[in-house]
């Protein structure tokens, strides 16, 4: 698989503020938390969003607990953050619609 290019800082700087839900740290990668009512639907939306990586054949950092999904994301083979990573982070916001 050819990897896209890493991004400058500032055009991750940019693009970032441009999508909600996600924090970037460092100018690295991305976290996002996000909230649930209970441990089964946390463990749904962690289900849906290992689809995500799937179909990207991109996988991020999980981490699952009560009512609480925390998900790292960037090009670790690039270190840090490409293409790539703003297509997963749009992909699992399309999740939360």
């Amino acid at each position: 698989m050819n990897l896209p290019p890493l991004l400058s800082k500032d055009e991750v700087v940019k693009r970032s503020k441009e999508i909600p839900n996600w924090k970037l740290i460092d100018k690295h990668h991305f976290r996002g938390v996000f909230k649930f009512k209970d441990f089964k639907d946390a463990l749904d939306f962690t289900v849906k969003v290992g689809e995500v990586a799937e179909s990207l054949t991109h996988h991020p950092e999980i981490n699952l607990s009560w009512g609480r999904v925390e998900i790292i994301i960037f090009t670790h083979d690039r270190g840090g953050v490409t293409e790539l990573d703003f297509r997963f982070v749009n992909g699992v916001n399309e999740l939360l619609n």
